[in-house]
């Protein structure tokens, strides 16, 4: 493919990064850094997205993706997961390049890479979706991860406010449908860290709105985000903590996905260790462990996928007395 063409595919496929500014989405703007923080994470994530649809290979995107800090690496391939997936689905983009990135770099970034084909989930047409049969079975949930974050960053009216639940989407992996929305709420609450704009006391609220049986896959995912993305000091992590209530596992365990997540891609920054050191009351290295271990002995049962009984592994190793110390 002719290079100019690639730089047009890129140009027309790829969305404004205006489109990412929290004034243009109408989110919570905490102050300057938080805000400078997560508008240079969706600013990111459109670069990763953008070297997806402009490179000739998988392994020339990931050059381009490397050279971005270490801070922001991870959003990039999130955004190269997205672009690889809309290639893979679009009549002209051809087949196999979701699958080419996860076999090079983009398997140390699986769970983001994962996150991002969630994101083109949410803009194909149902009979162009990734064929999900073919992403590792554990780990495939991510994808509609991905979907729910999508959904409540750009539908924040229906998703949040709305509290809409997507109880009938149409799930092509075959297996656990009923846990569908749960997967997707853990997304939702991811972007509530977003759209609360890192502000904890703020985003702890807008998940209490919530029914009571949708919380804890919410405050999974605002673990998540306020460790893998930061934008909070340790006061603000403690009311997160501490207004979680009985959710406070689910956070650790949120919490304990972003260190795994980080040090898979060897992307382990400062706040990072803050984060799980308030969630989680370990280290990165040690929270990561607690969910490499727990991942061996995933193993689905009869109501849940393995996916959510690795999960709740996790939240119950935090849960057990002494699972998270007080600082």
């Amino acid at each position: 493919m002719p290079n100019s063409w690639r730089t047009l595919r890129r140009r027309i496929l790829t969305p404004n990064t205006r489109e990412t500014l929290l004034d243009t989405r109408g989110f919570h703007k905490k102050n300057r850094a938080a805000q400078d923080l997560l508008e240079t994470v969706g600013r990111t994530f459109l670069e990763g997205y953008g070297h997806a649809m402009e490179a000739r290979t998988t392994a020339e995107a990931e050059e381009r993706l490397e050279r971005i800090p270490t801070q922001f690496r991870g959003f990039a391939y999130e955004g190269a997961g997205m672009g690889f997936a809309m290639l893979d689905g679009l009549p002209f983009g051809g087949r196999g390049s979701v699958d080419r990135f996860l076999a090079g770099r983009g398997d140390r970034h699986n769970y983001m890479v994962y996150v991002g084909i969630g994101w083109a989930m949410a803009r194909l047409p149902r009979f162009r979706w990734p064929d999900i049969d073919r992403i590792d079975p554990l780990l495939r949930w991510l994808v509609l991860d991905g979907y729910g974050f999508h959904q409540a960053y750009f539908r924040t009216d229906r998703y949040v406010h709305g509290q809409y639940q997507d109880v009938g989407l149409p799930w092509p992996a075959h297996d656990h449908p009923g846990y569908v929305p749960n997967a997707i709420d853990q997304g939702i609450g991811r972007a509530l860290w977003f759209i609360g704009g890192t502000e904890a006391d703020l985003v702890a609220t807008m998940i209490e709105k919530f029914p009571q049986h949708r919380r804890g896959d919410l405050y999974s995912g605002a673990g998540l985000a306020a460790s893998y993305a930061g934008g909070a000091e340790q006061d603000e992590l403690l009311v997160l903590r501490e207004r979680a209530g009985v959710h406070q596992p689910m956070v650790a365990q949120g919490s304990a996905f972003a260190a795994e997540a980080r040090i898979r891609a060897g992307l382990l920054v400062p706040h990072t260790a803050v984060a799980t050191g308030i969630l989680c009351g370990q280290a990165p290295a040690e929270a990561a462990q607690i969910t490499h271990d727990a991942r061996q002995a995933a193993v689905a049962t009869a109501g849940k996928p393995a996916y959510e009984v690795w999960r709740q592994a996790i939240a119950a190793e935090f849960a057990a007395p002494g699972g998270v110390d007080r600082p």
